[in-house]
This record gives structure tokens, C-alpha cells and sequence, in this order.
């Protein structure tokens, strides 16, 4: 397997990513074999809230007490993802109805936007941009939309590359949103104001990115499904670099999550589920730590600033909170 750019991350002086490992607890979720998933934390309440992908509801989890509540959708729904805004409202991908749903709490009632493509069926992972608006992938209705709430609106952008499976997406610093192509080895960007979409190749043939990552400096992280990588896309010069990650070419990163002391958390999901850091101003991995339940398989992940830990669903019927260490210091040269 050919690298780019490890020499040169071997050169660089690192220093240790944590002092410690981090402190995972899981809830089991009340409802057997559910497939909880793509937890989020509600801003007004600090309940976490989750999809029950195959049971088709959403629900959430009130930590201090472990008291869960549930709320039931069509049969069939197939909830994917879901995002809650600073009101308290609950949006979710009805990824096997075509729609997006707006859950109201308060009295349980629910708005659904359809997509305006039947081609598009399944609505996938959802993210706010800074106006508010929300991004979308669709893996295999092989678009990019934008919901604005505003106006109810749906926007698609169809990828060119046919079967080219649009997944986790971020938006950048700009508002720009960046989608990794996991039936490819391509990247995929939109622009906000025309809705053009323009496509990046990977250097390697065989690379599957499947969730992704944006620094602040507007870098995009991912992690190769197929080759146990963590790659690096610098869109300012197009060069890309990429690390092994600690489980090997069979390790299957999926979920991530990137923390502000700039540590990218990714989950490699051979058996156990395990919890690693990369250090993205070291360049250095930690030592990876085992999901207590197994995790099954851990797909998408939240990172909460204000409790400093990280909410995720697992394929064991858990949502599991890992509590982060704080970063070591890094020495100063003298």
C-alpha cells in the first residue's frame, strides 16, 4: 500500500496526545435491538436525543437520572441521523420515506419535507450550516441538498460520478459544505450560492472515505473505510496526507469526532470498538481504548464543548458518553 507524506510525519518531534484515556459509560436503551444511533445534544435542555434507526422512532436520554422517552414514527421510517436547533426543535432524516421531519417536543407533532427528486429517496446525514439552513447527503439517491428552513425549500446537487454514495458531511469556516463519496475515492464540495458541485480525486484507487472531519484551518480529515487510513486534503494547495491508523489496514475507522484542543477521535470498529485520538498539531496517535459494550459498530458521533466529551449510539443497544482527558502539554523548545 503506498502512503503520501509519511516520511515526513515521522520527522516531526510529538508529544503524548493525552495523560489518560477516556472515561466511557453506556446507557442500555430501553427498546431491544433498535440500532440507536447519531446522538445529538439538545442546547436548551441538555437531554441527548437519538435515532432508533431500525425501530423507527426518536427518543432521548436524560443523563443525571437515565430516564429515556420515545417518540414514535410511521413504521418504516428508517430514521438515519438527526440535529436539534438552539429552540429545542428535533430535525431527522427519514432516510427509507424520502423526507426531512421537524419534531416539535413540546407536543409531539411533526412537519415533514419531502424531497422534490423521487429519485432521491433516502435523506442521510444531516448538519447545520451558520445560517441555520441544513446540508444533507444522500447515499443512494447520489445527491447533496440543502433544506432552508426559512422557506421549506429543498435543493439538490446530483453527483456526476454514478453510484458515488454521498456521506458524512461538514461545512467549513466559509459555510462551504464538504462531502466524502464513500463509493469512491473522491471528496465532493458545494457551492452554497449556485449549488455547483465540484468533485476532488484521491490518490489511491482503492481508498472509501466515510466520515470527515474540518480543522480551523479549513483542512479536511477523513477517515478510509477500506484501508485502515487517516487522510489529510489541504484545499488550499490540493495535497493530501495520510496516516495508519493504530488497528492496522482492518481497522474500519467510521465514526468521528474532532474536539477543541484540536484531537480528532475516530472509531475503529474491529472487534471491539475502539476509542483513538490523532493530534492534528502533533500528528500523533494515542493509545486506542475498547467500547466496554463491544459497540457493535459506533457510526456517527457528537462532540459536547461543554462537558468535554464525546455522545455516540452503538450496534449493542447502548448510548455511550466518553468523557475526554485534557491534551498533555506540548514542550516548549528552549
Amino acid at each position: 500500500m503506498k502512503l503520501f507524506a509519511l516520511a515526513a510525519v515521522a520527522a516531526v518531534a510529538v508529544a503524548p496526545v493525552a495523560d489518560k484515556p477516556p472515561v466511557i459509560k453506556e446507557w442500555p436503551v430501553p427498546w431491544a435491538d433498535s440500532r440507536p444511533r447519531d446522538p445529538y445534544v439538545d442546547p436548551t435542555t441538555g437531554r441527548i436525543w437519538f435515532c432508533g434507526q431500525v425501530g423507527h422512532y426518536l427518543a432521548y436520554l436524560v443523563p443525571a437520572t437515565g430516564e429515556f422517552k420515545r417518540y414514535e414514527l410511521e413504521s418504516g421510517a428508517g430514521p438515519h441521523n438527526l440535529i436539534v436547533d438552539k429552540s429545542g426543535v428535533v430535525w431527522f432524516a427519514g432516510n427509507l420515506v424520502g423526507y426531512i421531519g421537524r419534531l416539535d417536543p413540546r407536543d409531539g407533532s411533526i412537519k415533514k419535507y419531502p424531497m422534490p427528486d423521487p429519485t432521491v429517496r433516502d435523506p442521510h446525514t444531516l448538519i447545520f450550516d451558520g445560517n441555520g439552513d441544513i446540508w444533507f447527503t444522500a447515499q443512494g439517491g447520489n445527491a447533496i441538498g440543502r433544506l432552508t428552513v426559512g422557506s421549506g425549500r429543498v435543493q439538490l446537487a446530483k453527483v456526476p460520478t454514478a453510484n458515488a454514495r454521498p456521506y458524512g458531511i461538514k461545512i467549513d469556516s466559509k459555510g462551504r459544505p464538504w462531502v466524502v463519496l464513500f463509493g469512491t475515492n473522491k471528496l465532493a464540495t458545494v457551492d452554497p450560492a449556485t449549488m455547483a458541485l465540484r468533485e476532488i480525486t484521491l490518490p489511491r484507487a482503492e481508498t472509501r472515505p466515510r466520515r470527515l472531519e474540518i480543522t480551523a484551518d479549513d483542512r479536511v480529515w477523513y477517515g478510509d473505510y477500506a484501508m485502515g487510513v487517516l487522510g489529510r486534503y489541504d484545499p488550499a494547495t490540493g495535497k493530501v496526507d495520510e496516516w495508519p491508523l493504530p488497528g492496522g489496514a482492518n481497522s474500519r475507522p467510521y465514526a468521528t469526532a474532532l474536539d477543541d484542543q484540536g484531537r480528532l477521535w475516530v472509531v475503529q470498529t474491529s472487534r471491539p470498538n475502539t476509542f483513538v485520538a490523532f493530534d492534528t498539531k502533533t500528528l500523533q496517535f494515542s493509545e486506542a481504548t475498547p467500547v466496554p459494550s463491544g459497540g457493535g459498530t459506533v457510526r456517527h458521533m457528537y462532540y459536547d464543548a461543554a462537558t468535554k466529551s464525546i455522545w455516540f449510539g452503538t450496534d449493542a443497544n447502548t448510548i455511550g458518553q466518553a468523557v475526554l482527558p485534557e491534551r498533555s502539554a506540548i514542550p516548549q523548545t528552549p
